[in-house]
């Protein structure tokens, strides 16, 4: 019933800060890297952020999550009041950068690290090899969620999706939780957007995910390499177009519209349909998770399959829209 409320509430705030957005000119304003062609209110992710810790708290006090995942969640107030100001007044890349490798130390450090994965005959260090590959592999997730947060509703459905596969296989209510709170915000940026969440929403939704990742590998109840493979579509495709474009020579701090879902839109899908391309895409992962949760000895070449599928629609959008080719169109 609290988490349905919160649900309620999230709607009814989104609402509010979208009117208080526009009357003072608290837009996104189209530039290189926008899919829009008009000013839109941001800063939705408030919404979420809010009844997200209420739930919390709530569900902490109740005993309803333990108290290491509480605080490693918990972390995630200071990277919401840093990312809340640079979508206010802008903040230097250094700033923010800091902030995310200190949110993602701490709450890594209240998870108690990484279970070791099972690899026989292997011995790794984890202190010092695994661990920092870790903490990087955080923040670079915080960091692509809010990039690939870009078409209307995208980041939101992939956020629901992957924590709707979090309930199934865990039961976790701090997974139907976050999706109370970013369906009430949902409503709201479905296309054609009223507003946007800003930094402050998608990088608290990057946290959110990695940290409910690490805790239930850590748990036995969700491999690590199953979380690699559900968050798939984010990840890979913002890791492929970063590496692209720095074999190219451009300056990465530019603003850009390289991304395959960026590509499709501009291939002339609309951001509706992206989304249902989305769903479907999630779909057919999750189908071979299930697989590689049942056999055993399919996990590897599942995985690669899970790779080979996305490298696959990379070249299919490459022939729509070039990925030299992928820049804000003259208006």
């Amino acid at each position: 019933m609290v988490i349905v409320l919160l649900g309620i509430i999230s709607f009814i705030m989104t609402y509010f800060i979208m009117k208080y957005a526009v009357r003072n000119k608290m837009t996104v304003v189209p530039n290189e890297r926008s899919l829009h062609d008009q000013p839109t209110p941001k800063g939705g992710g408030i919404a979420i952020v809010i009844t997200w810790y209420i739930g919390l708290i709530v569900l902490f006090l109740t005993g309803i999550i333990e108290r290491g995942l509480f605080l490693a969640l918990l972390c995630g107030v200071f990277l919401a009041i840093v990312s809340l100001i640079d979508d206010i007044m802008g903040l230097r890349p250094i700033i923010r950068l800091v902030v995310h490798f200190v949110t993602a130390i701490l709450a890594f450090a209240f998870l108690g690290g990484l279970r070791p994965l099972i690899m026989p005959q292997i011995d790794i260090n984890y202190n010092f090899i695994i661990y920092p590959i870790a903490i990087v592999g955080m923040v670079w997730f915080i960091n692509l969620f809010n990039f690939m947060d870009g078409a209307d509703g995208f980041a939101s459905l992939e956020a629901i999706i992957v924590c709707s596969v979090f309930f199934v296989f865990t039961w976790s209510l701090a997974s139907i939780l976050l999706i109370a709170c970013i369906t009430g915000f949902l409503y709201w940026n479905w296309p054609k957007a009223s507003i946007f969440m800003g930094d402050v929403g998608s990088t608290q939704l990057g946290f959110i995910l990695v940290v409910l990742g690490i805790y239930h590998h850590n748990n036995l109840e969700l491999s690590i390499l199953n979380w690699i493979m559900l968050t798939s579509p984010f990840w890979f495709d913002s890791t492929l177009t970063l590496y692209r474009r720095w074999r190219n020579g451009e300056k990465l701090s530019e603003a850009h519209k390289k991304h395959v879902y960026q590509r499709m839109v501009q291939a002339g899908a609309s951001h509706e349909k992206v989304n249902y391309y989305l769903l479907l895409i999630n779909i057919f992962i999750i189908v071979l998770i299930i697989f590689y949760r049942e056999f055993k000895v399919l996990q590897i070449p599942l995985f690669a399959l899970s790779l080979a599928f996305f490298f696959t629609i990379t070249k299919i959008v490459d022939k729509k829209v070039p990925f030299s080719q992928g820049k804000r169109p003259n208006n």
